[in-house]
């Protein structure tokens, strides 16, 4: 019985991706695509031309598991799978536009989950590296990535709050998982003029914040409320 249910399920995915490579699909994901950009995020205010290029270009039903592809454009986040979710299409936009990129600057991304965010990053700059502590969502971002091209974006299995000192100085961060305090590393490890967005607090009273590293001070301002997964070590602890 149990691999019938397996077989049906393959047959299922299999006809699915069928479907969705088809022009009529790709049409249809494309004008959803298009609205999700006109009504959730340019009529909140983002105002990036190539934040919204990004978010037009970005096929966010490819990251999602099969189960939810007809929701890929929604005004929501989606679960991905091992307790996590994608992002809000509005949030993955806002916290990208406060962090001003240039085509130059190297960017850091803790928590790598779908790998959604750092497609629309690596649209943006040359080099980014991101991290995920759990191996499974880490490895499935990273075979999807390079799937679809994107040699500029390095994907890192290990713990987030530890940063990835070896790339460091980063020009900017940005953290899609909330710690209750900024972590030490990532503060060490963003250059000087760089910014950083990330969630913090408590699970209840999660405040989106930017730091902006000047003369070796972070001066933070605040962006939205918002809510996130915890940012948790190897042992699943929160941090």
């Amino acid at each position: 019985m149990r691999k019938m249910r397996v077989l049906e399920k393959t047959i299922v995915l299999v006809l699915l991706s069928m479907l969705l490579t088809s022009a009529w699909a790709q049409d249809l994901m494309e004008r959803l695509r298009e609205r999700m950009v006109k009504t959730q995020i340019e009529n909140r205010g983002i105002e990036d031309p190539a934040v919204l290029a990004a978010m037009r270009k970005v096929e966010r039903h490819r990251f999602v598991p099969a189960s939810y592809v007809s929701r890929a454009y929604d005004d929501h986040p989606l679960p991905i799978g091992e307790g996590q979710t994608i992002s809000q299409p509005y949030i993955v936009a806002l916290m990208t536009e406060v962090l001003n990129l240039e085509r130059s600057d190297k960017v850091l991304e803790i928590g790598t989950g779908s790998g959604y965010q750092a497609a629309i990053l690596g649209e943006l700059c040359d080099s980014v590296y991101t991290i995920e502590i759990v191996e499974v969502l880490g490895n499935r971002a990273a075979d999807l990535l390079d799937e679809l091209g994107y040699e500029n974006v390095k994907v890192k299995i290990g713990d987030g709050y530890k940063g990835w000192a070896e790339h460091a100085p980063f020009d900017a961060i940005i953290v899609t998982c909330s710690p209750t305090q900024v972590p030490q590393p990532l503060r060490d490890q963003l250059a000087e003029g760089g910014r950083m967005a990330i969630p913090v607090g408590e699970s209840d009273a999660q405040e989106l914040v930017l730091l902006t590293k000047r003369m070796g001070k972070l001066r933070r301002d605040l962006i939205i409320p918002v809510r996130f997964v915890p940012m948790v070590d190897s042992t699943g602890a929160t941090y």
